[in-house]
């Protein structure tokens, strides 16, 4: 399994930002829970978004939750993070996860639970 996220780029604050992930592998897209992660520098990798195997769920963390909107296409592969509004503090290098959960609507927020990640793609937004 190979993930490769796209779309990162230097914007303003308020601007919009749309993210993708796409999954390269034998394997059935469908058997993964995605989800998107963000590093800022000296910090801890935290949890962004997620959506799960059938796109019936997502979750969002709450810094981001009424400005970000992640959905998936499982005809392409892909899934996309739109991101609005967006912030100084948005300001991080982005990864993109595959998570081979047994459950369809499972959404882990934790890095543990992530088999394979994306290189990252970096986001910066100046105030």
């Amino acid at each position: 399994v190979q993930l490769q996220a796209s779309g990162g780029g230097l914007v303003q604050a308020g601007d919009s930002l749309r993210l993708s992930c796409e999954f390269f592998s034998g394997r059935s897209f469908a058997a993964y829970a995605i989800a998107w992660f963000r590093r800022d520098q000296g910090k801890e990798r935290e949890f962004v978004g997620g959506i799960g195997r059938t796109g019936e769920t997502t979750s969002y963390a709450p810094s981001v939750k009424d400005r970000v909107t992640i959905f998936r296409d499982n005809t392409q592969n892909t899934v996309t993070l739109q991101m609005n509004r967006l912030k100084s503090e948005d300001t991080a290098i982005y990864y993109c996860a595959a998570d081979s959960t047994m459950y369809p609507t499972t959404i882990h927020t934790t890095t543990g639970p992530y088999d394979y990640w994306g290189q990252g793609t970096q986001v910066t937004v100046s105030s």
